[in-house]
């Protein structure tokens, strides 16, 4: 049987520190990038009134909402992300979107200009 995946990708731009590396680490001095995340949908089933895994544009809004919330902010105040790893943003975009979006199924989050990302598969 098919399986479908609709993915959407938002950007954001936040600033982020490691407050448990040691003095002179240049990973506790606050710095800032940009990062995209992307949110995956699948299905073996497509809505039979529209023919589609979910609504793209809903999807996007969503994702877009997300990230919103961290754009041009600190990570570190945000709750579960006090360690802003790559990977607390996955698990982060997860619980933002995953009660509304029951086939998630994975979560990128990339800071592209350093050629870094976190793939997480639900």
């Amino acid at each position: 049987m098919p399986v479908f995946e609709i993915t959407k990708r938002a950007t954001f731009d936040a600033a982020h520190h490691f407050p448990n590396e040691p003095e002179g680490s240049i990973y506790r001095r606050m710095h800032g990038h940009s990062f995209t995340v992307e949110a995956t949908v699948r299905s073996q089933v497509l809505d039979t009134e529209h023919g589609w895994v979910a609504d793209l544009g809903a999807l996007d809004r969503a994702l877009k909402a997300a990230a919103e919330k961290l754009d041009h902010g600190l990570l570190n105040e945000h709750a579960g992300l006090e360690l802003p790893s790559l990977e607390n943003l996955c698990l982060w975009f997860v619980g933002q979107l995953q009660a509304d979006w029951p086939g998630l199924s994975r979560i990128v989050v990339a800071r592209p200009t350093i050629h870094e990302r976190c793939e997480l598969t639900l």
